[in-house]
């Protein structure tokens, strides 16, 4: 399996090539934005695993440029910003997931195992009052379509597989995340935060509906 991996800290950078190619990956570094660009159009890739903080173009713009040309490479961000807002920012600009600095390397690669597992896997078209997604593009769609992230679209296939039911953040880390135990339960409400955008982006007619202390289910607007 071939990474892309654009991360301009030469140390951090050299450290999680040999990491990579111990566990069996091929690795291409690159140590800023143009460049990551520039490697994805001469080579295709299984997954990316972009830093937020680099020179000459920074990871939202990289994310968001190789989207609206239509690479749909897995992406895992690296961000020492642990925000809610600067999280969900990289979702909004394309990216599958998301690490916080510092990490572990167990989780390292656990995340990058979830990006790179596609999400044809599932093979229905899931639908819900106008809105429906996709599972071989990951595309959401009712008056306008967007992409989902992988994540963003399993939580959202698990909601309205079970939208009479309230699922718990727990239960939604469960199925999403699976072996990702490394993972924080707050996760799950960057998540949801982000999809509520892309629901309010294409016009869906229903909501994700939170209950304090008990869950989230999809509801139709009233």
């Amino acid at each position: 399996m071939k990474l892309l991996l654009a991360e301009d800290e030469r140390e951090l950078s050299n450290a999680l090539c040999r990491i990579l190619k111990i566990n069996k990956y091929e690795v291409d570094a690159v140590y800023d934005g143009e460049a990551a660009l520039e490697a994805l159009e001469n080579a295709v890739y299984d997954g990316m695993i972009l830093d937020v903080m680099m020179p000459k173009k920074d990871g939202f713009a990289v994310a968001k440029e190789m989207r609206a040309r239509g690479d749909n490479t897995p992406v895992l961000m690296l961000t020492a910003k642990a925000e809610l807002d600067d999280k969900v920012e990289g979702l909004d600009a394309g990216a599958d997931d998301y690490l916080t600095k510092p990490f572990a390397v167990k989780e390292l690669l656990a995340r990058i195992r979830a990006i790179t597992r596609r999400t044809g896997e599932v093979s229905e078209t899931q639908k819900f009052g106008n809105m429906s997604i996709n599972p071989q593009n990951s595309e959401l769609s009712a008056l306008k379509t967007v992409r989902l992230t992988r994540k963003e679209y399993l939580i959202l296939e698990l909601l309205i597989r079970n939208k009479n039911t309230l699922l718990s953040s727990e239960r939604i880390m469960d199925k999403v995340w699976e072996f990702e135990s490394d993972a924080d339960i707050s996760v799950v409400w960057v998540f949801i935060s982000s999809l509520r955008k892309k629901l309010e982006v294409v016009g869906a007619d229903c909501i994700i509906k939170a209950v304090r202390g008990v869950g989230y289910k999809l509801e139709r607007r009233e």
